[in-house]
C-alpha cells in the first residue's frame, strides 16, 4: 500500500484545536488510520512542527510523532538527490511561491511514487499530489 505523505499544515492542524483546519484534519486523519494507510514524513517537515510545536502546548505530540515515526522506521531523511531537486524546484517555482521544506516534500513524494498529502496546503496541487482535507 502506498504511503500518505505527512506535511506540517496537517499535522499542525490536528493538533491545535484553534486552527481552521482543525475538525477537517482530524475527520482525514481518522479516517487513514480505519484505512491503515502508511503515514510517512521527512525529517525537515519533522523539524518544521517541532519550531512551531516549541512555544505552543503540543510541544510533548511533536516528540511523540517524532519517536513514533522512528521506531516504525517512517522518518525519512532526504537524500543529496532530494535536496538539489528541491533546489531546482525552488529556484524554478516549479510549485508556485513555496517555501523550500515544500519543495523537499514534493521531491521525496515523487521518489517514493507517493500521491497523497494528509495537507490541505495548495502548493502541493501544483506538484499533482491529491490534499486530504
Amino acid at each position: 500500500m502506498t504511503p500518505v505523505f505527512l506535511d506540517s499544515v496537517g499535522i499542525l492542524a490536528r493538533w491545535s484545536n484553534s486552527d481552521q483546519w482543525h475538525a477537517a484534519a482530524v475527520d482525514a486523519y481518522n479516517r487513514l488510520l480505519a484505512r491503515r494507510v502508511p503515514l510517512v514524513t521527512t525529517s525537515f517537515v519533522l523539524l518544521e512542527c517541532g519550531n512551531a510545536a516549541a512555544r505552543r502546548p503540543f510541544r510533548q505530540a511533536a516528540d511523540n510523532l517524532r519517536d513514533l515515526l522512528e521506531r516504525r522506521n517512517d522518518l525519512i531523511v532526504p537524500t543529496d538527490d532530494d535536496w538539489r531537486t528541491a533546489w531546482d524546484m525552488y529556484r524554478n517555482g516549479v510549485i508556485g511561491d513555496a517555501g523550500i521544506v515544500d519543495c523537499t516534500s514534493l521531491a521525496v513524494m515523487r521518489r517514493l511514487g507517493i500521491t497523497e498529502a494528509f495537507s490541505n496546503d495548495r502548493h502541493f496541487t501544483a506538484g499533482g499530489i491529491t490534499l486530504l482535507f
